[in-house]
């Protein structure tokens, strides 16, 4: 641990309970998964600092009609001895928006007023969140660190014509609001190049936090740090089975990878798709087609966990063309590493250099391509591949985890406080000095 000061920080949100998370996914069309994930991650590594960390959040619900509920009632709750407040709010466009500003500013003011926070961390690019912190830093209540995982804004293919006029008013009121912040923490360095170009900047692209129930090579109930066991990497690699875990979308690159897969002549190949999206029932049909292809299914992210774990071969096949993929790093990518087993990807410009040796690139997006790293890596000799899966688990769970990457967090944070005291105190000094005898200073 070092000297710096431990700020206290107000984590705003959609860090919810697993309960909450549970009963959105069970009637949602979007599955936030990853959102869940890296909000419970941020959480684990500001404590793993040695920081008090307490939560404001807004449950992650589709807009209706995508989830059926309007009202969202407010509360409190409790996991993993983390306190949290839930914000109220009502589930229709436009009104989505109005009632999350209105409900995070009454509660949010409160909070920082009663609990002594000093940073309000705000998760996500949400425009009503995001213009409370530009209130908050107005008032000068807490230094505003926005934590981006996203461009904002993105116009999707169904939007109609109300709803790009609404993304592109939002995107341009997110731009508003970041230059107010104290800091950001991106993903990419993209995000704060674009988005906000004059704000200190930590680029953090993800955080490794297996979860307790189900870590890679483990028993339920037990969380293994350490390389997997010989038996383990042989039954692994003897599995022959190619794994994909996330959206099941062709903007993700599923039907590239369904193709390359029907590409692969070995009748003992299995591919295995984890997830939900637009694909699915297109899916189903390539599984009636290829009786080595398993139909698509949902897992929680334990039982997920222990799957990928069974992998021979774990896939992101997501095209490296499309606009938003500059401001994009997969978070699976570290979840897949975690587990030991070797990881195929596309070359996305999101990935840091220094995951390079412990991944094994596609040299193009198309199905060609990633046929041909996916044969490798299936040729791989059993040795070879358990060391390569290994040192791959080794290299997330010591420089992207909690600990590592809590402690960056903690840096950040406390330079933005001496940053803002140095500021403050030359200001005051300007106010001091004794004026010119015709009036100039």
């Amino acid at each position: 641990m070092t000297d710096e000061p431990c700020p206290r920080v107000l984590l705003l949100g959609f860090t919810i309970g697993d309960d909450l998370f549970r009963h959105i996914v069970a009637r949602d069309v979007v599955m936030p998964t990853q959102t869940h994930t890296f909000a419970w991650a941020l959480v684990e590594s500001i404590r793993a600092a040695g920081c008090p960390v307490r939560l404001l959040s807004a449950a992650p619900a589709s807009t209706f009609p995508r989830n059926r509920q309007i009202r969202f009632r407010p509360g409190r709750f409790e996991q993993n001895g983390v306190q949290g407040e839930l914000l109220g709010f009502v589930n229709l466009l436009g009104v989505k928006h109005l009632t999350r500003f209105v409900a995070a500013v009454r509660t949010g003011s409160r909070m920082l007023r009663t609990g002594g926070d000093n940073v309000l961390l705000i998760h996500g690019v949400h425009t009503p969140f995001l213009w409370f912190g530009a209130l908050v830093a107005w008032r000068r209540s807490a230094r505003v660190v926005p934590v981006l995982t996203d461009p904002p804004g993105v116009i999707l293919p169904d939007d109609g014509l109300i709803v790009r006029a609404l993304r592109r008013l939002d995107h341009a009121l997110v731009r508003m609001a970041l230059r107010r912040c104290s800091g950001v923490v991106v993903l990419t360095a993209a995000l704060a190049e674009d988005f906000a170009p004059s704000v200190p900047r930590l680029v953090m692209e993800g955080i490794c936090n297996p979860p307790l129930e189900a870590s890679a090579f483990g028993r339920p109930g037990h969380l293994v740090v350490g390389p997997p066991s010989s038996a383990d990497r042989g039954a692994a690699a003897a599995s022959r089975e190619v794994v994909y875990a996330g959206g099941l979308t062709r903007a993700y690159g599923v039907d590239r990878l369904v193709e390359a897969f029907r590409g692969m002549d070995d009748p003992d190949l299995r591919l295995f798709l984890f997830g939900r999206g637009e694909l699915e029932e297109w899916l189903r049909t390539q599984a009636e087609s290829d009786p080595r292809i398993a139909a698509p299914e949902l897992l929680d992210r334990g039982a997920l966990v222990q799957r990928l774990a069974r992998a021979s071969v774990l896939v992101n096949p997501r095209p490296v063309d499309q606009s938003f993929v500059r401001y994009s790093f997969p978070s699976k990518l570290i979840e897949y590493l975690s587990t030991g087993v070797p990881v195929v990807t596309t070359r996305l410009p999101g990935i840091p250099p220094d995951y390079d040796p412990y991944l094994r690139f596609a040299e193009s997006d198309t199905a060609d391509g990633l046929r041909e790293a996916l044969l490798r890596v299936l040729a791989m000799p059993r040795e070879e591949w358990a060391t390569l899966g290994s040192a791959g688990a080794a290299f997330v769970r010591q420089t992207r985890g909690p600990a590592a990457q809590g402690q960056r967090i903690r840096s950040f944070l406390a330079g933005l406080a001496a940053a803002s005291s140095g500021r403050l105190h030359l200001s005051k000094q300007k106010r001091e000095l004794p004026l010119h005898p015709l009036g100039r200073r």
